[in-house]
């Protein structure tokens, strides 16, 4: 059964987008979502996303890193997610334990067995029901930062202190760091076909939102006729 959809990519992958494309057509066929993010979803989320995310010249070692993201996620699956799925809510979310496996883990080096073992902690076993990789070359995502930043449409503290490609501590990694994080999300992929969706993110908007819109009619249709 579909009632969990997470969200996954590399930076400029265009995720929070299509996110919201398709929680207005799924409402428009009369079904309840819930739209959240990773890191950010809760209160205490928004105040970890800052540290993460918004700190200028600041270092963060990884297992800080880490931790802090876990601790997002134990906050956000509590307060926000399991009560959605209780309440029957389709759940749309904006990453989730996949970005900890492909940046903590194939980005940073940290062994990846340790984090499935972390992320099952923090998320209490829960795993999504379908994700979508919106996958594209890491130059064409970050490039599409830099436009957006240039257009204005990316706000933030480090946008404001004219950061050259975006507005977090994650864009400015070197580009060898995002070359690992995408083989890494190819490599989530492949190994669990049956609930990832790979979809090429090149394409327009309404293209990359066409796909998905297939994907998930087909999906829901697949589950009504086993019923």
């Amino acid at each position: 059964m579909i009632r969990f959809i997470s969200f996954e990519g590399g930076d400029g992958s265009g995720k929070t987008t299509q996110l919201k494309l398709l929680e207005s057509y799924l409402v428009s066929k009369g079904m309840a979502c819930c739209c959240t993010r990773e890191p950010g979803g809760t209160t205490l989320g928004r105040m970890l996303r800052k540290v993460l995310l918004e700190v200028d010249q600041k270092e963060i070692s990884s297992p800080a890193e880490l931790f802090l993201y876990l601790a997002d996620r134990a906050q956000h699956v509590q307060e926000v997610v399991s009560p959605a799925l209780e309440r029957g809510t389709m759940v749309l979310c904006d990453r989730f334990s996949d970005s900890t496996l492909a940046y903590q883990g194939f980005g940073r080096g940290i062994e990846l067995d340790l984090l499935r073992r972390l992320n099952r902690l923090a998320s209490c076993g829960l795993i999504p029901d379908l994700t979508f990789l919106l996958d594209c070359p890491v130059d064409v995502g970050l490039w599409r930062i830099r436009k957006q930043v240039t257009a204005g449409l990316r706000s933030g503290a480090s946008a404001k202190a004219e950061r050259p490609l975006g507005q977090d501590r994650f864009e400015q990694e070197e580009i060898e760091f995002h070359e690992r994080v995408r083989r890494g999300f190819l490599d989530l992929a492949r190994a669990e076909p049956d609930r990832f969706c790979v979809v090429d993110a090149l394409g327009s908007i309404e293209q990359v939102h066409k796909e998905i819109k297939r994907i998930v009619d087909e999906r829901l249709a697949a589950q009504h006729n086993a019923k």
